[in-house]
């Protein structure tokens, strides 16, 4: 009987995705620092800046659900310098205010990476998938990253394939899946 098996090989590290997991901003209605904090976990920038933006709105009269996207906001930005247990305490506190937002906990299972929380970062991403994350193709590349660090290459290369399946032009995901080899051998 003839048998044809596949073998994936990952060519490089985790470390090889420079930036490491990926976060996605939650979007605040109206003007203001909320807004600002907003457009600065959105869009980049400098992050000390941005936080100062956060923290002011957080001081101020916000809604329920702008209240909950500061701090995930807040928490995109202290994740953008490192501060992985920072920006934990923000994700919890956004959730905790608003357990809808599936950024939220696509964030979150960011940071869980960054603390090697792999298994804890891949629940709550598959829970932010479940809720409808915004931008699918981010937790999808995360959930790769957290595969391949517990290991599992063969979920990172097909998590990594669901990233380009959901956003083809997403280079994160195409530079990322360069990284795999796919091998057949015939078996007897």
């Amino acid at each position: 009987m003839n048998i044809r098996t596949f073998s994936i090989v990952l060519l490089g590290s985790v470390a090889a995705i420079a930036s490491g997991p990926a976060q996605a901003a939650v979007t605040v209605i109206g003007s203001g620092p909320a807004e600002l904090c907003y457009q600065g976990a959105e869009n980049g920038g400098d992050p000390k800046e941005y936080i100062a933006y956060c923290t002011q709105a957080l001081g101020g009269i916000l809604t329920t659900r702008d209240r909950a996207a500061t701090f995930v906001n807040r928490g995109v930005l202290k994740l953008s310098l490192s501060e992985s247990n920072a920006a934990l305490d923000d994700f919890n506190a956004g959730l905790g205010i608003d357990d809808s937002l599936g950024e939220g906990y696509v964030d979150r299972g960011a940071a869980l990476i960054g603390l090697k929380r792999y298994d804890d970062a891949i629940k709550d991403i598959d829970k932010g998938l479940t809720l409808g994350a915004k931008q699918p193709e981010i937790a999808w590349l995360d959930r790769a990253l957290a595969d391949e660090a517990r290991g599992d290459t063969l979920a990172a290369y097909h998590d990594t394939q669901q990233a380009l399946a959901v956003q083809p032009d997403y280079t994160r995901a195409s530079d990322n899946l360069k990284r795999f080899k796919v091998t057949k051998s015939d078996g007897t």
